[in-house]
């Protein structure tokens, strides 16, 4: 017995030691310390609830039985317990009040946040930090305030809390590593974007731009230490170009001084070590604040000295931007820029125009370039101004058309083109509407092509085909071109390409609408050129289902042979429209079925689309030839081939397209229905049962 009360002294001496640390964790500042004490506090408590004392007593004691009594020992050890799960219960309550408060403070955080007003959101914050001090949310917010007030080192402290809280915290790196490359610790900054996509590889795209800044940035950094090298050791050029600039600097000169002042610099800008130098003393700022200058930009009818100024500006910006991409940051991100640039664009003086598209090409020969121009300008003017240049006749019009491809592949692009489409369609529409003989062709084929790249994305066509006049512009288009095949093949060529894309929203804008298309189809599978032909059968083989009106008129105009010839020529893509085609016809009227007998002898086009390892084209092909099993004694001339075998494959085959066993199967079925013969080499080839499992298979799918 004095062995076990021995040691319940010694657990209990240890309890009070352990229970000692877990209070001076719990008041630790180190919230992580702090959260981890009141976990193992809690599992304790219950470890406690379900111990028991090992001192029992001696039963062999001749006294007589009494209560058991407790030594002061268990008496302090339960007391102190007991206060100690107290305790943990009373701060369990109060973190739950607290996490309200500080929620509630976070939030106004916020609202300073969206204002502007840093200092007050800091200070939301913080209170929101004296409630909870574990709280990341508002450790990474603190840190976004700070970095803009340019308190780098505070936001890198609270991104570090923020990390202790969470290690895997992506907001904590993000911010921590806008704050190193503002500190110009270019490779800390680059770990720390590296390091969220570790955490997150979605962020890809994201972090990929962030880390396209780091490199420009560092590059810059570097050519603005090599150009004020250069300055300090008297370079001729380095000279010129800061002395130039103190002179444009001057202000309320003759516009003409700022133009001849301007095309001087112009001239110095030879290499990164000038254009760099033109940044480091504020040439942007010097040019952009001139309010003569900014005159001469926003006059209306421009006269031939703010013609000179206007245009010299241009050229400048060309100059310095050429290869220096930091230059164009801070060209495009100047507020003016997203205004004036597309307005110079749409200038109806040629030469400003002209070194306007110059200036734009020239951003966007780069992804970064690009990233700016759909960042920072205004794009629904830009897009406007670039469509007017269809009216010249030149390459000034082609130079416009591919600068808008190139933009249009941008996916930033992509999503503010769908988000704006409603304002912007009447502009597309325009296009369409345009007389292609007063148009330069070459340039109208570019910019139907980038609308037919973009209504590729299912929103975006979605929109496009909802509007009755887009519907009607295209279909007008296509009239006018009719007129000469051969000069506007381009013209039709593109516009077949976005039809198709229009004709795979389902419904059509119109029955009538669709019937225009296909009439206008029909009369193009009379042309020579293969890329029409298979384009015309592309869109033939999307509005033809659409209504038996539409098919009854194809069949007129022998829809049937022009698509056997198309399967007898083999190409893969215009076979697959051909079959589909015939697929729809045959499936709807008896003398489409009566017209691929006649034509097909023996089905032997159709035989060979069934091996085709294209599934659209095998699963149409079961489909057409089951259809044409309905004629009566035609099944017979397939007597001497294998077409149960071929068809038995189909349908037992693992096509990932159920509709292609579907139809095999069908087809099957009909072939024996049409004569029996058929159905015993079905059961030799033990069909029922692969058709059984085949069936049962597409039913639980």
């Amino acid at each position: 017995m004095a062995d076990d009360q021995e040691k319940d002294l010694q657990k209990f001496l240890k309890n009070v030691d352990e229970i000692t640390s877990l209070i001076q964790e719990m008041n630790s500042d180190d919230p992580v310390v702090q959260e981890k004490a009141i976990l193992n506090s809690e599992k304790r408590l219950l470890f406690m609830e379900e111990g028991q004392c090992r001192t029992t007593l001696n039963k062999t004691m001749i006294s007589p039985p009494q209560a058991p009594m407790k030594n002061a020992d268990e008496i302090s050890s339960e007391a102190f317990l007991a206060s100690v799960e107290k305790d943990a219960k009373e701060r369990a309550r109060r973190r739950r009040e607290n996490r309200v408060l500080a929620d509630a403070l976070k939030e106004k955080g916020n609202e300073a946040f969206v204002r502007g007003d840093y200092e007050t959101a800091i200070l939301h914050y913080s209170e929101g930090l004296e409630k909870l001090k574990d709280m990341k949310v508002l450790y990474t917010n603190r840190a976004q305030a700070y970095i803009k007030l340019g308190e780098y080192q505070k936001a890198l402290v609270d991104c570090d809390w923020a990390l202790k809280c969470d290690e895997k915290c992506t907001k904590a790196y993000f911010h921590m590593g806008k704050a190193y490359l503002a500190l110009k610790n270019y490779s800390v900054s680059r770990e720390c974007f590296q390091k969220i996509l570790e955490i997150n590889p979605q962020l890809q795209m994201q972090m990929k731009d962030h880390l396209i800044q780091v490199d420009l940035r560092e590059k810059a950094d570097l050519q603005e230490k090599e150009a004020h090298e250069s300055l300090d050791s008297g370079k001729s050029t380095a000279v010129t170009t800061k002395n130039l600039l103190e002179t444009l600097s001057k202000p309320d000169q003759n516009p003409l001084f700022y133009a001849g002042g301007i095309e001087i610099l112009t001239e110095m800008m030879k290499d990164n070590t000038e254009r760099t130098l033109f940044r480091t003393h504020n040439g942007f700022s010097i040019i952009n604040g001139n309010e003569v200058i900014r005159r001469c930009f926003s006059a209306e009818g421009k006269d031939v000295v703010e013609e000179t100024t206007c245009v010299s500006v241009l050229r400048l910006w060309q100059a310095v931007c050429s290869g220096n991409e930091e230059n164009q940051h801070l060209l495009v991100m100047h507020p003016d820029t997203g205004q004036l640039l597309p307005s110079l664009l749409a200038s109806k003086v040629p030469a400003i125009q002209q070194q306007s598209l110059a200036l734009l090409l020239q951003l966007a020969q780069t992804g970064n370039g690009r990233s700016l121009i759909i960042s920072h300008l205004d794009l629904a003017r830009l897009l406007e101004a670039l469509l007017s240049f269809l009216d010249f006749s030149d390459k000034k019009a082609n130079s416009a058309m591919e600068l808008l491809t190139d933009l249009a592949l941008e996916e930033r692009f992509q999503v503010w083109f769908q988000a704006n489409l409603p304002s912007v369609l009447p502009v597309l529409t325009g296009v369409l509407k345009r007389d292609p003989q007063e148009t330069n062709t070459s340039a109208l084929s570019q910019c139907i092509t980038v609308m037919g790249n973009l209504s590729a994305e299912v929103a975006t066509r979605g929109q496009m085909s909802a509007s009755e006049d887009f519907g009607e512009a295209c279909l007008g288009l296509m009239a006018r071109c009719e007129e000469d095949v051969d000069l506007f093949r381009d013209i039709i060529y593109r516009l077949l390409g976005l039809m198709m894309n229009l004709c795979l929203q389902s419904p059509f804008v119109s029955e009538d609408w669709a019937m225009e298309v296909s009439r206008r189809c029909l009369c193009l599978l009379n042309s020579r050129d293969g890329g029409i032909l298979t384009r015309a059968a592309g869109v033939l083989s999307r509005t033809i289902s659409s209504s038996l009106k539409i098919v009854q008129e194809a069949l007129r105009a022998g829809v049937v042979k022009k698509m056997i010839k198309f399967l007898k020529m083999g190409g893969q893509t215009a076979s697959r429209y051909a079959i589909k085609t015939l697929a729809i016809c045959t499936n709807s009227c008896h003398e489409a079925r009566e017209e691929v007998i006649r034509l097909d002898k023996k089905f032997s086009v159709l035989r060979v689309l069934l091996s085709s390892e294209d599934e659209v084209v095998a699963g149409n092909a079961a489909l057409c030839l089951g259809n044409c099993m309905e004629v009566p004694r035609v099944a017979s001339a397939l007597l001497s081939t294998d077409i149960v075998k071929v068809l038995l494959k189909l349908a037992g085959g693992d096509a990932q397209k159920t509709a292609v066993q579907l139809n095999a199967g069908i087809a099957l079925g009909r072939l024996c229905t049409a004569e029996p013969r058929f159905a015993a080499q079905l059961r030799e080839l033990h069909g029922i049962e692969i058709l059984s499992s085949t069936m049962k298979s597409i039913s639980d799918a």
